[in-house]
């Protein structure tokens, strides 16, 4: 079974089975946005969460070892995305990706936001009466270090 196998698998279970990603994520005790993009094919479970969410979702058990293990990450086409909510991700990062850059050097120095000590987080909050998605990033600053000699 392969990444893609095993993750249409869950998609496909999930929605059959009437699952939210919230309730795999309650399953196996770890945040949202984390588990949906790890059971989406992006994050190794801990053996014990896939064998979990294998039971849960009736996978076979070759399902297991695959969610288990590290995968490529990223995988979204070098072209623009098409999909309406991820092109406006997309979007919002051309437009203010720079802005915030500028502003992390500025605040912080010389570095990065760390996507691998990271947590993501969304929410909704309340406009003017209107519906608003709340994504938070929060990254481990890393500063470069420049060699001395």
């Amino acid at each position: 079974m392969t990444r893609d196998e095993a993750t249409a698998a869950i998609v496909s279970s999930r929605l059959a089975k009437g699952f939210t990603w919230q309730q795999l994520a309650d399953a196996i005790g770890r945040p949202l946005v984390w588990t949906t993009a790890a059971l989406l094919g992006q994050h190794p479970l801990p053996p014990d969460s896939a064998r979990q969410i294998a039971e849960l979702l009736d996978l076979p058990a070759e399902a297991v070892p695959v969610l288990a293990a590290v995968p490529y990450r990223g995988g979204l086409p070098t072209a623009v995305p098409t999909d309406p909510t991820i092109y406006r991700l997309y979007e919002a990062l051309q437009v203010y990706g720079p802005a915030l850059k500028e502003l992390i050097h500025e605040q912080f120095g010389d570095g990065i936001m760390s996507a691998i000590n990271f947590k993501l987080d969304i929410g909704r909050a309340t406009h003017d009466g209107a519906e608003h998605v709340v994504i938070t990033f929060d990254g481990k600053f890393l500063p470069y270090n420049w060699p001395s000699d």
